[in-house]
């Protein structure tokens, strides 16, 4: 397996290179990323202390030929564990709970102490006209509005305590673009997704148009075969900007409602940059208290991997502060209301070079971990304290 993994990162090293060469048009432009993330857990309510190393390598190509291009991106990961599970940063997996359609992933190797998978994060074809552009395979697509809960996007959304999104999963989806002016778009997009509990489909159509400081989106179809309709707005004012995203949605004979407001801005402190974030969300799909939680984690919306939270309301606030031009350190609160319980995370990176980012952090959860009967307390309280370290490369 070393001797793999060797020679997979000595073909990255030497792709590069060769991309920079003359090359016809219709040549490969090559990328990669790897990631390193050592993580040391303290024993919880229901998981025993853990160390544990994950490697993420990612390769990328894209060629164009004319109006056609290809867009592909391979990952592994590979991860070494003292125990059985990790805990927190399932969102390094590429095959997690993710609706895949197409059989682009799978594991290489799994065992009590070692979790080697791969996937293939993108495979798709496009071709662009004027105004108008049609992909077909996996691609990213995000419709969301707000920055770290973002209940009204149809497709994969982030975890909003993961600190490594330096990609977008992609999702098997056919989707057609058009560009009627400068500040318009109208988006279509079908998606067949394999689920932990069924084969579901989503097709929905999305409006865009900016008017002045507004900008207003929308969109109409459905959602794991669920019917849904959503409005969104942003607001630039004052040097914030505003977000807003809702969706109804028929799900099991109820409507659902959910949203989320929020408020972002970058400011000069002490001639320091300072940006912070506030979102609020209100989750039709969420636990209404601490009692309801394991029958939202059961749920079908939460098996299917579309609750980024768990709670009927949730507030994430995250400040930064740039100490120097290549050390920045940040805070992040996620808050329960309904449990209540919060997670804390802390956080520091350094740029090291162009290419390469140093971050680390610890994750503190605070609410009650277990009930009088043993079950889970509230949604945050039984995560235990986990530290990690990071280095990050782009070649």
């Amino acid at each position: 397996m070393m001797r793999v993994s060797a020679l997979v990162l000595g073909l990255a090293a030497v792709m590069p290179a060769a991309a920079q060469a003359q090359r016809p048009q219709w040549a490969p432009v090559l990328r990669g990323y790897f990631l390193n993330v050592p993580i040391a857990s303290a024993a919880g309510p229901f998981s025993d202390a853990v160390a544990a190393d994950v490697q993420r390598l990612r390769l990328m190509a894209r060629s164009s030929y004319g109006p056609l291009s290809v867009d592909v991106a391979y990952e592994h990961v590979l991860t070494l564990r003292s125990e059985a599970t990790v805990g927190l940063f399932a969102g390094l997996s590429p095959t997690g709970t993710g609706g895949d359609w197409l059989p682009l992933q799978g594991s290489l190797l799994q065992k009590d102490h070692i979790d080697w998978q791969h996937r293939v994060d993108r495979a798709s074809l496009a071709y662009g006209v004027g105004s108008a552009e049609a992909t077909i395979g996996r691609q990213p697509i995000s419709w969301a509005t707000t920055l770290f809960l973002t209940p009204a996007d149809p497709f994969v959304p982030f975890d909003p305590s993961d600190p490594f999104r330096e990609y977008r999963r992609g999702v098997d989806a056919v989707r057609l673009r058009g560009f009627p002016g400068a500040f318009s778009e109208i988006d279509l997009a079908f998606r067949v997704a394999n689920t932990p509990i069924g084969r579901t489909v989503s097709a929905a159509g999305r409006g865009r148009a900016a008017v002045g400081a507004w900008e207003f989106l929308g969109w109409a179809g459905v959602v794991h075969d669920d019917p849904a309709v959503s409005v969104a707005a942003t607001l630039s004012i004052g040097g914030a900007v505003l977000r807003t995203e809702s969706v109804v949605r028929r799900a099991n004979d109820e409507t659902v409602f959910r949203a989320t407001i929020g408020a972002d801005r970058s400011f000069v402190v002490w001639d320091r940059n300072v940006y912070v974030v506030l979102e609020y969300q209100r989750d039709g799909f969420g636990a209404a208290s601490g009692d309801d939680l394991i029958a939202t984690l059961l749920s079908e919306p939460a098996r299917r991997g579309e609750l980024q939270v768990f709670g009927r309301d949730e507030v994430v606030v995250q400040g930064s502060l740039e100490l120097h031009p290549l050390v920045n350190v940040s805070a992040l609160v996620i808050w329960n209301v309904n449990d209540p319980s919060a997670l804390l995370g802390p956080a520091a990176s350094y740029s090291a070079a162009d290419e390469v980012a140093v971050r680390g952090g610890v994750y503190f959860g605070a609410g009650r971990g277990t009930t009088a009967s043993g079950l889970l307390g509230s949604e945050f309280g039984a995560v235990p304290t986990t530290a990690y370290a990071s280095v990050t490369w782009f070649f």
